[in-house]
């Protein structure tokens, strides 16, 4: 028994040395994530009775996050920031491109502050790299549930981004639907190849829900 307890404190310990060595700012690029939002109200935001998912918004991608990662696999985690936390103001003021006020208080919270950004810098790099991705006009018109090939949606992204390379995106599934595009970019928000572990979808096709 005695040992078992000594074992957990090394690994206790360990974790521990893990959380204090990624310092804000620690990190190789940034993963932007698009979801899908009617895939992610059938999957999340309906049960929430989440405003983002009421008909008539005709939201298709929108921004999760913009995450930092490291070139051998994962994420920094456990980030002190010196920066001020976002004011309410200035997460609601995201709610255009991320479906709501919430979320962008989260992402500052679980990935902004291991950037070694402020929190204005971090929304304003998230607004930045959304922008600059030009979406595919079809999505606009999804009016009904579909079987779609996760190699189409990577396609139709690279065709109207020519600066983007096959290798700087995946597209992720859940459930058998369509999840997120997830875009890999440098430090200063430009196209650059993904990491191993970004893992794409390996069904040959999804549903992609109607747009509401």
């Amino acid at each position: 028994m005695r040992r078992f307890i000594l074992l957990l404190c090394a690994v206790l310990l360990a974790g521990a040395a893990r959380a204090d060595s990624e310092r804000a700012g620690d990190f190789d690029y940034y993963v932007m994530a698009l979801a899908w939002s009617p895939n992610w109200c059938a999957l999340t935001g309906d049960s929430r009775h989440d405003p983002q998912c009421a008909k008539g918004l005709n939201l298709t991608f929108t921004l999760h996050g913009l995450w930092p990662q490291f070139d051998n696999g994962g994420h920094p985690t456990a980030c002190r920031s010196r920066s001020n936390d976002p004011t309410r103001a200035d997460t609601a003021a995201m709610a255009d491109i991320m479906g709501g006020p919430g979320l962008a208080w989260h992402e500052w919270k679980e990935h902004g502050r291991c950037t070694g950004l402020t929190s204005e810098a971090y929304l304003t790099a998230m607004r930045k790299a959304y922008e600059s991705v030009k979406f595919p006009s079809e999505f606009d018109r999804v009016k009904h549930t579909m079987q779609v090939s996760p190699e189409a949606i990577k396609k139709a992204f690279l065709d109207s981004n020519p600066g983007l390379g096959a290798q700087d995106l995946v597209v992720s599934c859940n459930a058998g639907m369509i999840q997120e595009v997830r875009i890999c970019l440098t430090k200063v928000l430009t196209p650059r190849a993904c990491g191993s572990d970004i893992h794409a979808c390996s069904l040959p096709t999804a549903e992609l829900d109607a747009v509401r």
